[in-house]
């Protein structure tokens, strides 16, 4: 072997391992920014009293009409965070559900908890309206899209 080889060789190695490491970064960015760890919440279910809700939690239903929950498992003044099939639902009043997309609209991150009449994105700490979908606290400056849902009896699908 030459020494002209043994000097190239490491150089060409090297730059191959940092194309696919730099590949490997981009793709685990484009991953994190596109998704959410719904595991890392901590909270998995809703308390019963009437303004809070725990924190994020999935249903184990499908989505696209699928069902999506039980008007009984939405608390009274809060909501609960269906990050798997991308939305929240509230109950702002008795009987009363509406539906949001989990999409902040500031930086389109995930919200992920419902509570004391708000809904909260962790990346900034933006706040909705559970009546509305209105922002009650920035950075966001526009509220959450509203999401179509059916309450039909006790049950809630997607619509």
């Amino acid at each position: 072997m030459s020494s002209e080889s043994l000097q190239t060789s490491p150089v060409l190695c090297r730059r191959s391992i940092l194309a696919v490491l730099g590949g490997a970064g981009i793709a685990a960015t484009l991953t994190a920014c596109g998704s959410s760890d719904d595991s890392s919440s901590g909270s998995s279910g809703t308390s019963g009293s009437a303004g809070s809700s725990g924190g994020a939690s999935e249903s184990s239903g499908s989505s696209g009409g699928g069902a999506l929950a039980k008007t009984s498992d939405i608390p009274e003044g809060g909501g609960k965070v269906f990050a798997e099939q991308g939305v929240v639902v509230t109950q702002p009043t008795a009987g009363e559900f509406k539906a949001y997309s989990v999409i902040c609209p500031h930086q389109q991150q995930k919200v992920n908890a419902v509570g004391n009449g708000v809904i909260t994105c962790p990346a900034h700490g933006s706040q909705f309206s559970v009546t509305d979908g209105s922002v009650k606290k920035g950075p966001a400056t526009t509220g959450l899209t509203e999401a179509k849902i059916a309450v039909s009896g006790d049950s809630i699908t997607l619509a």
